[in-house]
């Protein structure tokens, strides 16, 4: 058993992490010692490893929820719904790249059109863009 400084120490996450994914109910505590302290078994343990990992690889919290509810119950559910949680996951990692090269390429072009000299900003190219698209915007 641990207490929670030691399951911390030994997942190399602060105390507060895991109050927070007991808050969230992800990580319970297996008991409380006479003097109040929660304690936590290696199932714990296996569960926070899990949780890191799942994170690590740009779960968020409500998808690790989501993925500890099949693993908890693995033969209530099958590889296909775990793929298919998974692609999802993937697709929108890749709409959100998408996304990011479009702001990339429209930043390239705002510094590219740029002097960049210690000049007045008042005929500024990247000002005089940000306007014109902010007037766009709003029609």
């Amino acid at each position: 058993m641990y207490r929670i400084g030691e399951l911390a120490q030994k997942l190399s996450v602060s105390t507060d992490t895991l109050r927070y994914y007991e808050k969230h109910k992800l990580l319970a505590a297996t008991s409380r010692a006479d003097n109040g302290y929660r304690l936590y078994n290696e199932g714990a343990l296996r569960i926070m490893q899990f949780i890191i990992r799942a994170k690590a690889v740009g779960f968020s919290l409500k998808e690790i929820s989501g993925l500890l509810s099949i693993k908890i119950d693995k033969a209530s559910h099958s590889c296909a719904e775990v793929k298919s949680f998974t692609e999802q996951k993937l697709s929108q990692v890749n709409n959100k790249i998408a996304e990011l090269a479009c702001f990339k390429g429209s930043l390239e072009l705002l510094v590219a059109a740029c002097c960049g000299g210690e000049e007045e900003a008042t005929h500024c190219s990247i000002l005089s863009a940000l306007e014109n698209v902010d007037a766009i915007i709003s029609k």
